[in-house]
């Protein structure tokens, strides 16, 4: 989607808060980043770390490939010691290389992901040793402009949600869906703004 002035204008009158957040952030720049293997490879590296250490080791694995661009088939040809050099754990090599033999052999085929169904593409991609549902839901996100997710996993977006709706500690997630029914179809954008809503709180400079 070239721009998301309709799910602004939405948003805007569906829900009073997402609307002081989109007066201060402007325009929503969401913008499909790399997807495939490379994306996916990407977003496996980065489980469990701070973004710095995970873009560093991101950073030395791409070096690892022609052109700096992921390839399924040269990582299965690569030995364990290279990808442990880059600063990968022995349970991330076994993703990585799960992930490219389903990439290789076509049990996971990209373009056809992209014409799925949502829920049937976060499934698909959960079947991937490795990848949680966090992670499918982050890629139909980032990778692919679905736009209406709502990942509640995420802890960014956990955080933001409680500050500003102030949510009770447990059960909050039962809360917040029913809130972010408003926000439909457009629950992806939502979640953009409240990733800016969620800098500025790490920024002090949060408004409410």
């Amino acid at each position: 989607m070239d721009n998301w002035h309709e799910a602004e204008k939405y948003l805007c009158q569906a829900d009073s808060r997402i609307a002081g957040i989109i007066e201060l952030a402007g325009n929503c720049d969401l913008k499909p980043h790399q997807g495939g293997f490379a994306g996916l490879s990407e977003s496996i590296i980065g489980q469990q770390l701070s973004n710095h250490v995970a873009n560093i080791i991101r950073n030395r694995f791409r070096k690892l490939f022609e052109n700096e661009f992921p390839d399924p088939q040269h990582l299965l040809e690569m030995n364990d010691s290279v990808l442990r050099e880059v600063g990968l754990s022995f349970q991330k090599i076994k993703y990585l290389r799960g992930l490219a033999q389903r990439v290789v052999s076509g049990e996971l085929d990209f373009f056809a992901l992209a014409e799925m169904e949502q829920e049937k593409a976060i499934q698909t991609l959960v079947e991937v040793n490795g990848i949680g549902r966090w992670t499918a839901e982050m890629y139909l996100m980032f990778s692919l402009n679905h736009p209406d997710l709502l990942p509640l996993g995420d802890a960014a977006l956990e955080t933001a949600m409680k500050q500003l709706y102030d949510l009770p500690e447990k059960k909050w997630q039962e809360v917040i869906t029913k809130i972010a029914e408003k926000w439909k179809p457009w629950r992806t954008v939502a979640c953009w703004y409240l990733y800016q809503y969620h800098k500025m709180l790490k920024d002090g400079i949060a408004p409410f």
